[in-house]
């Protein structure tokens, strides 16, 4: 737990030896300031901003652009999944960019509780991300299949979406040139 005269200083340091010896990816390109990437399995990496502040530590981590349509259903699920979060919670931002946000007190940063908020973002993430695609791009997971298929593309990295492309036609085709 961070205590003493100087709370941000320890902080920044504390999440900085953390990092190191957990031997997560990071930058560090403004002093307390954390770029922190990581590796998923539905989406290839999720990068996280941990910024140490006087009085928070703060993370935020983007998920998904705006979505194409369904925002209601897809505004709906977000509030409706951010019940059932811990560490982090669901928001939007001005253009309607999906992000994971959380906030710590100072003096709650221990390993610890950098774990926890690094493990949330990660897990909701990696976990939530086909759900969200799916809800909020149907369509064009849809032309994406059907675009393939016609010119004998791989489908593989469409798999989680099969029942979007049509049941009829393998998934796993590849162009024979």
């Amino acid at each position: 737990m961070v205590s003493g005269p100087n709370k941000q200083d320890e902080a920044i340091e504390l999440v900085r030896a953390h990092l190191q010896s957990a031997e997560v990816e990071f930058e560090e390109a403004v002093h307390g300031t954390f770029a922190v990437s990581l590796p998923g399995t539905r989406r290839l990496k999720t990068v996280a901003s941990l910024v140490v502040g006087q009085h928070t530590l703060t993370t935020n981590a983007f998920v998904l652009r705006h979505p194409d349509e369904n925002l209601e259903g897809v505004y709906k699920w977000l509030l409706e999944r951010n019940r059932r979060l811990n560490a982090v919670a669901y928001a939007i931002d001005a253009f309607g960019d999906v992000y994971l946000v959380g906030h710590l007190p100072i003096a709650a940063v221990t390993p610890e509780s950098i774990d926890a908020i690094l493990g949330a973002v990660l897990e909701y993430a990696d976990g939530d991300f086909n759900s969200l695609l799916e809800l909020g791009f149907a369509s064009a997971i849809t032309k994406e299949w059907r675009w393939r298929r016609s010119r004998g593309e791989s489908t593989a990295n469409l798999a989680a979406f099969a029942h979007l492309g049509g049941p009829d036609e393998p998934s796993d085709q590849v162009r024979a040139d």
